[in-house]
């Protein structure tokens, strides 16, 4: 099913945050290595943690991204990176 990176909750908010890593660019960098299938795979398995957490199914769920280009920062927070739809 896969693995989140970062589970955090703010107010009514669960925020879903992959956490990516690229020391090069080729390829499109960290944000490029988030695909279609990745995607779909973070997502299933939010909706197991809230299948197996009923206390988090009424909140709100946000994905958002934080990419690096290298070990020691910067960080870029792509806030709402993608949706379900």
């Amino acid at each position: 099913m896969g693995e989140l990176d970062i589970i955090a909750r703010r107010a009514q908010l669960l925020v879903i945050a992959e956490v990516r890593l690229r020391s090069r660019a080729e390829f499109g960098g960290a944000a490029h290595s988030i695909t279609a299938a990745k995607r779909a795979r973070i997502v299933r398995a939010t909706r197991f943690l809230l299948h197996v957490r009923p206390a988090l199914a009424g909140l709100s769920v946000r994905f958002d991204a934080l990419l690096l280009s290298a070990p020691d920062g910067p960080i870029e927070w792509i806030e709402a990176a993608f949706d379900t739809r």
